[in-house]
């Protein structure tokens, strides 16, 4: 993928860029769960910018089978928005469990635009109105949700590969969050501020 790059340097992408493969892929892992995905991303370095690397991601995701949708998908933990409402909690838990049963997997909402406080509302607006789709149309939907969330990943990804405060490691055998990192050590993804549930 040649060409010159028109936006600002990424110490993030270069490293990204330059890292072996396994790393390159392993990292990319952290954003979308399917193998295939990874590596062609990573077969295809180096990228001239970020916006080339996103309509890469994009292609790929595209591309996935539906058995590899299905793995991406399974994949992905449930988060929960905070609440204070007792309610509200039990109001989430309930349209999760109806969005699970109905579709085999976590709803997955790709939440990059939307301020904090409206989350909750977000999510639970966007559980209720996809349970109507058919399984097909759903599988879209999750489809599209989920490559937002990776583009999501991808870019804090590449801007914490770059020493900014959200600093990540690059270690031999991968990456994951560093120290000062907000992210859950567990999933090891670099997650914030999206949720996906």
């Amino acid at each position: 993928m040649g060409g010159t790059s028109t936006g600002p340097r990424l110490p993030g992408l270069e490293r990204f860029n330059t890292a072996p493969a396994e790393v390159a892929e392993n990292a990319l892992l952290t954003c979308c769960d399917s193998l295939r995905w990874a590596r062609r991303l990573a077969a295809h370095r180096p990228y001239p910018d970020l916006a080339s690397l996103l309509a890469a991601a994009d292609e790929a995701a595209y591309d996935l089978t539906p058995d590899e949708l299905h793995q991406a998908l399974a994949a992905e933990s449930a988060h929960e928005p905070g609440t204070d409402s007792r309610a509200a909690a039990t109001a989430l838990r309930a349209a999760h469990a109806a969005y699970e049963s109905r579709f085999g997997h976590v709803f997955v909402i790709c939440l990059d635009d939307v301020a904090p406080e409206e989350t909750l509302d977000q999510v639970l607006a966007g559980i209720r109105s996809r349970l109507n789709n058919d399984p097909e149309d759903e599988r879209v939907q999750a489809a599209e949700e989920l490559r937002g969330v990776a583009r999501g990943r991808i870019s804090r990804l590449l801007h914490g590969l770059g020493g900014s405060p959200m600093a990540y490691d690059w270690p031999a055998e991968g990456i994951g969050p560093g120290p000062e990192s907000p992210e859950s050590v567990d999933s090891g993804r670099p997650d914030s501020p999206y949720v996906q549930v």
